[in-house]
Parts: structure tokens; sequence; C-alpha cells
């Protein structure tokens, strides 16, 4: 796609062949008819002049959205640490050395409370988080009830719970449960380097057992974890072309905590960041897209330009799972100053 002008010797610039890229823009998260894009034309999407990508997003973003409105969800971690997996980012990993200490899962009167406190501050959407590798029956039962008493709440409700197995989305969808979040984290061909306790289609296979039961599916990834341009692309390609793409895509950038395999690596640069978000937007166009993990890290200009470039849903609330998050308040000011009111 991009094409070196150096062939003319006229020419000193890059000229950008956008002309499948145009092809594409219209895409349709609706069953069967999304378009395919392939890896190469998301590169070429990335590798666009910054102004020409913002402008191709924005672009997108407001024949599909509200471009001045952001839907705000919180994230309880109702069973923190002692995971069994290795994913190489994970602080609640129980066999690397952190700060987070294993804990038993929540009483339900306390994950209520949270979810009227995240109410009050705003949020239309409540997810739950617990580190298993996947629910055994006697644990998904009491969630349930936490499923159910959030809803009456009036509240959208959300989980992530790992793997699931045959019936249990049966399960959750009879609750109540409006979304199911399951990244997919990375591309296939670098998903080794992070994670080896679950295969990428074991991801795939949980997906699929969600979108089943017509439950609404929250799917992204994380990037800055020492991916390449394309392997970032590849993450993208592997979500915009799923029969019917991720109704929430979260897009998370690294948080590096002490103690697990990918703590110093090096940081990814935030133009980058919003580069992801711009290429998330034009290959998944009815797609809420999240400004996920790493916010606390982003200036409000960062913050402001991943915006422009798509995004509309954030985490509200001072923590994601186990690691910082900008404070409701400080989220409150910041969309004052930008004009962005909360859906």
């Amino acid at each position: 796609m991009l094409e070196s002008a150096a062939n003319s010797t006229a020419a000193t610039e890059a000229v950008i062949n956008t002309d499948s890229l145009k092809a594409n823009l219209n895409k349709s998260c609706d069953t069967n008819t999304v378009n395919r894009w392939s890896v190469a034309d998301i590169v070429a999407l990335f590798e666009l002049p910054f102004s020409d990508l913002m402008y191709q997003a924005q672009t997108v973003h407001r024949e599909n959205f509200n471009p001045n409105a952001v839907q705000v969800s919180t994230l309880l971690s109702i069973k923190t640490g002692g995971c069994s997996e290795d994913c190489g980012y994970c602080p609640q990993a129980a066999r690397y050395h952190t700060d987070v200490e294993n804990e038993p899962l929540m009483a339900l009167d306390d994950v209520v409370a949270a979810a009227k406190e995240a109410k009050d501050n705003g949020a239309s959407r409540f997810c739950m988080g617990a580190a298993w590798r996947g629910p055994k029956q006697r644990d998904l039962e009491p969630v349930l009830k936490m499923i159910a008493e959030v809803k009456a709440l009036g509240l959208e409700t959300c989980a992530t719970l790992g793997m699931l197995k045959d019936g249990q989305a049966e399960q959750l969808k009879e609750a109540g449960l409006d979304y199911y979040n399951h990244n997919l984290d990375t591309a296939p061909e670098f998903y080794g380097d992070v994670i080896t306790t679950r295969t990428y289609q074991d991801r795939l296979d949980t997906l699929d057992r969600v979108r089943s039961q017509n439950i609404h599916v929250c799917s992204g990834g994380i990037i800055g974890m020492g991916e390449t341009r394309a392997q970032r692309a590849g993450l993208l390609a592997q979500l915009a072309n799923m029969e019917q793409p991720p109704e929430s895509v979260p897009i998370n950038l690294l948080t590096q905590v002490e103690g697990t395999p990918l703590h110093g690596t090096e940081e990814l640069d935030h133009l980058e960041f919003v580069r992801t978000i711009a290429a998330a937007r034009i290959t998944m166009p009815t797609s809420y897209v999240r400004l996920s993990a790493g916010r606390q890290s982003m200036s409000e200009g960062t913050q402001a330009m991943c915006f422009l470039a798509g995004a509309n849903s954030i985490f509200y609330g001072e923590k994601l799972l186990t690691t910082g998050n900008p404070e409701a308040d400080t989220d409150k000011k910041l969309f004052a100053k930008l004009g962005i009111n909360k859906v």
C-alpha cells in the first residue's frame, strides 16, 4: 500500500495508495456483511500520515456515532489473584512475585454496593472480573447472583471470568449478562511469546460460546508488549474479520508491573497507541472502541487525540482490576474541557 515515489526524479515524498482503503471504509459489524481486512491493508492504515489517518478515523466515527459521546463503564475485581495462567503481563498470576495477594470472591452485598456507587458516578455498564483460568460451577453460581442483582439496578452487566465451558454461557445469559469480555490479547503469531497456558483457539472457542447465546462480545487486546506494528495490525484483523466483530473493543496499553515477565519492556510511543485506536475505528466502524488500561499514563492531550481517533468508551473509577486508573472526578473534568457527554 505504501509506494515509494523514488522512481520519479521529481518526487521527494511518499505517495499513499488509498484506493483499497477507501473501499473498506463503509464496513458494517452486522452478521454476514463484514468484508475482509488483510493485515497488509491495516499496516497501510498505520503508515498513513498522521493527519490523514485521523481524518479517515474521524470520518468513519461521525458516520456511525455521536462524536461527542462516550460510553462509561466501571470494572470491579470480584476475585483477585491466584490465577493459574502465565499471561506475561498479569500481576494476578500465582507464579509471579508481585504485590497482588490471592483474595476470595467478594460478598454479594459488597459487589452491589460498588455497582450502586458506579451508577451514581455516571457509569452505564458494570463489569465484574475474576482471576480464574475458567469458572468451576461452584464459582459461577454466586457470580450469577451478582449479575442478576446488578442488572436489577438498571445497569448493563459485563463479566470477564476466563474460559467458558459448554453450558456456562447459557447460565450467564439467563442471569441477565449483557456483555462478556475475553480478549484475544495480540496477533496469533505473537501470542505464544506472551501466554503458554491456553491457546488462541481456546479464546476463540469461548467467544463462540458467548456469541451463540446472543451475549454481546467485548474483546480486544494489549499493545506495547514488544509486538511489531504488523502484529498490532494482525490483532485488529482478527477482530475485524470475525463473522460479527465485537460490539466492544478494548484497546489496552501495557501497564508494566514489577515481578511480571513483561516488566521492563520498551514503552510504546503514545502516538502509536493513537494510531492503533484510529485503525480499530476504521476497521470496526460500528463497534465501541474502548480507551482502556494504560490511560493513567497518558496526558489529557493524548487522551483527547484518542477520542478524536474514534475511542468512544472508557472505564471510570480508580482501579482496573489491580492497576491504577484515572478517578471519576478527573474524567469528569476532562469531559467538561472536551465537551464530551456520557452515555
